[in-house]
């Protein structure tokens, strides 16, 4: 395959106005300017004339089964929606979970995105394999997937924030976990599918669970992923229950290091970033989120000034309706000029934040992030050429401090799996209904439990 003509913002190196890129399988073999040399016979072009090409984006964030409980406890703070929910997400089953990993992942690919991970960390008994059924809806939608094998041990009869209906019991944690990544774990250099481990938080989570799950996953070679420091209540939370506060009860736990990135890390001192730098420790920004529940702003720009990695990641559909990855550049980019001035972020350390940075995050940076020969070939191609969009002179900018440009293509391992704003992978509308059926199906099982969210829906009554 070759895109000709084509605004190239390869992350790594110099842009290129109008230039070429040439895909040889699964990968990137060459990029450069002017026409391509040597084509061969046979190579299907793509015209990109008026697009910017962009490293596919990499959500490094989500919780993928809330996309069937959006629109709930609007007005809520973190605990406070948790608490409203968790009844909620209780009754969730497999179906309820593939619907809406199918309309989450069709979403997040109409946005640009080419990788997620996912962290599912609510399995209520007897509701079916809830892992297998988000990881069958990433097949169905064709991207890469990186699945956190959550979990909860610390129910309210333990001093957590979850009911006790909803955590699990350790050794069964821990017997699951290990169980998902022999099952399901590729670390070939095309992996389309890891697995990491994901406690759910320090109010959820036990420290035994904490330790245990990253001797497990260093053992098993992949990945640990929690969230950290996203709300005031969580620092209060932490400084009562264990003396520490978050970043520092991590570093206790061995949960510091290159193989380790959390969500959120909004309420960061001076010290809690040195550490983060130190250690080699991922961040997932999640902008919308963090303001939809008044969470606060992230010390991005200063992390990255002192050398500490950050993706970014959408977080659960909940927290964060209907939020595309692209648009979450521009949030960020916002939000911390915002908080430190105009020069905090520019839109070129946004876009490397939704690439590379996530990237960095998933320990694919060898892989995937930038447009560079010998990576895999997950591309976005934006029209920066529309009749509105053409106005702003500079694409880069265009795709950043605007709203998200149409799509001309995706493209995940040179496969396309969007084109022309459409998906090519499953029925987009098929995706989108069944995102409705999965939030239907999910609020009648609740309310078959005794439990109805109608007064979340609709809070006014």
């Amino acid at each position: 395959m070759l895109i000709e003509n084509v605004y190239i913002a390869p992350v790594a190196g110099p842009e290129i106005e109008s230039g070429y890129i040439r895909i040889e399988g699964d990968r990137i073999a060459e990029l450069g300017a002017g026409p391509a040399p040597g084509v061969p016979d046979g190579t299907a072009r793509i015209d990109g004339t008026g697009c910017l090409a962009t490293p596919g984006l990499v959500n490094t964030h989500h919780h993928l089964y809330q996309w069937a409980s959006q629109g709930l406890a609007q007005d809520a703070t973190l605990f406070e929606w948790l608490t409203a929910l968790y009844q909620v997400w209780a009754a969730m089953d497999a179906e309820v979970v593939h619907g809406a990993a199918t309309a989450g992942l069709g979403w997040l690919a109409l946005s640009g995105c080419t990788t997620s991970s996912d962290h599912h960390y609510v399995f209520p008994k007897g509701r079916g394999d809830l892992l297998a059924a988000e990881i069958e809806a990433a097949r169905e939608v064709g991207i890469r997937f990186h699945p956190a094998r959550g979990s909860m041990d610390r129910g309210q009869s333990q001093g957590g924030l979850p009911p006790d209906v909803v955590v699990e019991e350790l050794d069964d944690i821990l017997t699951a976990t290990a169980e998902a990544v022999d099952a399901y774990h590729d670390p070939s250099f095309s992996s389309m599918l890891r697995v990491a481990v994901a406690p759910c938080s320090p109010f959820s989570a036990s420290a035994a669970l904490m330790t245990e799950s990253a001797a497990l996953a260093r053992a098993k070679g992949v990945r640990l992923h929690t969230h950290i420091a996203e709300t005031m209540d969580e620092d209060e939370h932490c400084v009562k229950q264990f003396g520490l506060r978050p970043v520092d009860y991590m570093e206790q736990l061995g949960w510091l290091g290159p193989d380790v990135w959390f969500a959120h890390t909004v309420h960061l001192s001076d010290g809690d970033i040195g550490k983060l730098a130190a250690t080699g420790t991922g961040s997932a920004h999640c902008p919308s989120s963090n303001g939809r529940l008044g969470a606060g702003i992230a010390r991005v720009s200063e992390m990255l000034r002192r050398g500490a990695n950050v993706g970014l990641g959408v977080d659960g559909s909940a927290s964060s309706e209907l939020t595309p990855l692209a648009g979450e550049m521009r949030q960020a980019l916002l939000f911390q000029r915002a908080r430190y001035g105009p020069d905090a972020l520019t839109a070129r350390q946004a876009l490397e934040l939704a690439t590379l940075g996530g990237a960095r995050n998933l320990g694919r940076a060898g892989e995937l992030g930038s447009i560079e020969p010998g990576k895999l070939a997950d591309l976005a191609l934006w029209r920066v050429d529309g009749p509105f969009t053409a106005a702003v002179a500079d694409p880069v900018c265009a795709l950043v401090f605007g709203p998200p440009p149409p799509l001309a293509r995706v493209l995940v391992g040179g496969r396309s799996v969007v084109e022309d704003g459409e998906l090519r992978t499953v029925a987009q509308d098929e995706a989108g209904r069944a995102g409705v059926a999965a939030r239907q199906r999910l609020l009648r099982l609740a309310e078959e439990r005794g439990f109805t969210a109608a007064k979340e829906v609709h809070p006014e009554t």
